[in-house]
């Protein structure tokens, strides 16, 4: 990373050192997410390892106030950046009545708030692409000042409905930002074996927009692509497909053994690619991530963390009489 490339963005040291800081609490929350599933407290992780870049850089690009996010499972870096919190991701690991997201009805990663914009999602992957659409044309309809932003992996670009949904979104010139985070493998089926075109961007053409591929372990690359994809649709020029290429660090889920598909040497060559490790080097080069303010940070996101942890672990579940709330009529 080049010297100054955030001040080139228009991007100021507290800014960036926001967007590491989410970063950096997605890692942590993850971290202990596993943690607690290992030792028999949670039943599910479904992990951001490997693309907090990619999610955070995406969401400090739009407004937070105003713009709509409709996330796929992996992306705690994007629900934390528009709003959620540490406590409110663990009460829904820990599926507890409080659990924004669904009551702790929902698996983890089915992220939904509505106070934050964020739409809900849900098991079907892709799913989220029609629906992203769909708010775009709204807004369009109603003259408003919004965009949105769908991500969902490389594998769920195979899916009918992100192509139903691109294509739509081309001929009616919405403001939709497609962000396909390409981690390289779709559960166990690496990206060679998924696409016979080179890259995801490549699909962009048939759909009337621009198709841009970006490195997704570098948050300023995420952010510079974003906002001008985010610029592009509040412009009424339509929307853009972003690929953000990263590694999935974790295996496809806490279910998942993922020493069956790929080497060890290729997990460990990623890994010196991780965007916690280069992005937190390029701060400290930039003077903005000192010793003293690591420890600072470090120490905070580990209070967070704990704090969120018990408060979750310690709440109540829900009432069995509220099962059927939210079903029919209640």
């Amino acid at each position: 990373m080049a010297e100054n490339r955030h001040k080139d963005l228009g991007l100021t040291d507290e800014q960036v050192l926001d967007m590491f800081r989410t970063m950096l609490l997605a890692r942590r929350i993850d971290e202990r997410m596993w943690l607690l599933n290992r030792a028999g407290k949670i039943p599910f992780v479904i992990s951001c390892q490997g693309q907090e870049a990619a999610q955070v850089g995406a969401s400090y690009a739009l407004d937070r106030d105003k713009d709509y996010a409709l996330p796929y499972y992996r992306d705690m870096g994007v629900v934390l950046s528009f709003g959620m919190t540490a406590q409110d991701l663990m009460l829904s690991g820990f599926a507890k009545a409080e659990d924004p997201n669904s009551g702790g009805r929902q698996m983890p990663g089915h992220f939904g708030q509505k106070k934050n914009r964020i739409v809900t999602g849900s098991s079907p992957v892709t799913t989220q692409v029609p629906h992203a659409v769909g708010i775009a044309l709204a807004g369009k309809m109603e003259k408003k000042d919004f965009v949105s932003l769908v991500t969902f992996g490389e594998g769920s670009s195979n899916q009918g409905d992100f192509h139903e949904g691109a294509n739509f979104a081309g001929v009616h010139k919405l403001p939709v930002i497609f962000m396909v985070e390409n981690n390289k493998y779709a559960i166990s089926v690496p990206v060679s074996k998924q696409l016979a075109c080179e890259k995801v961007s490549d699909r962009a053409i048939g759909y009337g927009m621009p198709g841009y591929t970006v490195d997704g372990n570098d948050p300023l690359a995420v952010y510079e692509a974003v906002k001008a994809a985010a610029d592009r649709g509040r412009n009424g020029e339509g929307p853009t497909l972003i690929e953000t290429v990263s590694y999935r660090l974790t295996p496809h889920s806490s279910d998942d053994d993922d020493r069956v598909y790929r080497e060890r040497d290729e997990v460990d060559e990623a890994k010196k690619k991780d965007s916690i490790v280069t992005f937190a080097n390029y701060l400290r080069e930039q003077g903005i991530l000192t010793e003293e303010k690591e420890t600072e940070l470090n120490d905070e996101i580990n209070h967070i963390v704990n704090e969120a942890t018990d408060y979750a672990e310690n709440a109540a579940y829900a009432e069995p009489e509220s099962a059927m709330k939210f079903v029919y009529e209640e």
